[in-house]
């Protein structure tokens, strides 16, 4: 084992244990509050799912990476290494996609103040279902394509249709295919990177112009003032976190999409960059989250 394996090792342990912890305690706060019957906001939906396919995220590659790292080779047989890559692409998808879609819901919701987006307004909590169930079927149809490609180790290091996935293998025959599954994932990754930043760009318009508007009426604003600037910060913190991390994690995918050949290192990077958002978001959604629904309730 070499340094470098060794520091990969030490990396994603570290990962899977703060992924772990934050987002079981965000889990456990849900369950308590669920247990308890204190009132839940129809947005809480979306942060449960979001945790869930966070923890998925951080697991489904996580483990089988830190084990490879530590010295442990060949050790997933076909139906396992299909599973894993499988769940981590649907899971992987899906957090991007609910991480979006709670940005959409929170700009509406602290955004659209006026008589006539009232109705708008009150309609949005009742689509948040049918939008989750959307969401993980298109995860799960569009990623079928892992199962069909994905592979064990075995008896296929030397052989030039297979191209090496660290821990697993995947056939070369399908390029048409893959060309095709490759622009899906680019074009569902672009939209949602980009709805991020234009609605969270709308939240920090909308906070600082009222910031503006109610500076200068009474004294007794400040505190409300005060949230918006925290509300403001919090915001930027998550949507650039957000953008940062998925867009590298999404130019290493296109990359290693159109190659032929596959650094190994390169690929234990972009899982370590594609499970990173997962494994700090709860500390970031936290954050973002209350700031802002406490601004909602001032």
């Amino acid at each position: 084992m070499t340094s470098r394996d060794l520091t990969l090792g030490i990396f994603f342990l570290s990962q899977i244990v703060l992924g772990m912890l934050g987002n079981s305690a965000l889990l456990c706060c849900f369950i308590i509050a669920d247990f308890t019957g204190v009132r839940t906001r129809p947005i809480d939906l979306i942060v449960k799912h979001l945790t869930w396919a966070n923890i998925m995220v951080v697991l489904c590659k996580g483990i089988p990476q830190t084990m490879t790292a530590f010295g442990h080779t060949y050790f997933l047989d076909d139906i396992t290494c299909k599973l894993v890559f499988y769940l981590h692409r649907v899971c992987r998808g899906f957090s991007l996609g609910c991480t979006c879609l709670l940005s959409v819901f929170q700009a509406i919701t602290i955004s659209l103040n006026n008589s006539k987006s009232a109705q708008f307004k009150a309609r949005a909590p009742k689509i948040i279902s049918s939008s989750l169930v959307l969401c993980w079927s298109l995860c799960l149809l569009v990623n079928t394509f892992m199962i069909l490609t994905v592979t064990d180790m075995k008896d296929k290091r030397n052989l030039t249709e297979f191209r090496q996935l660290v821990y697993c293998s995947a056939v070369k025959n399908f390029k048409h295919i893959h060309t095709v599954y490759a622009i899906i994932l680019a074009f569902s990754d672009a939209i949602c990177l980009g709805l991020m930043v234009c609605t969270s760009g709308s939240m920090v318009l909308f906070l600082v112009k009222h910031k503006q508007k109610v500076q200068y009426i009474h004294r007794s604003l400040a505190t409300k003032s005060f949230n918006e600037t925290k509300a403001t910060q919090s915001i930027c913190m998550l949507v650039s976190s957000f953008v940062v991390l998925y867009g590298t994690s999404f130019i290493l995918m296109m990359y290693f999409s159109f190659q032929d050949g596959t650094d190994t290192w390169l690929v234990s990077v972009n899982v370590a960059m594609s499970a990173c958002f997962p494994a700090l978001c709860p500390f970031l959604l936290t954050r973002n989250y209350t700031r802002v629904f406490k601004l909602c309730s001032i």
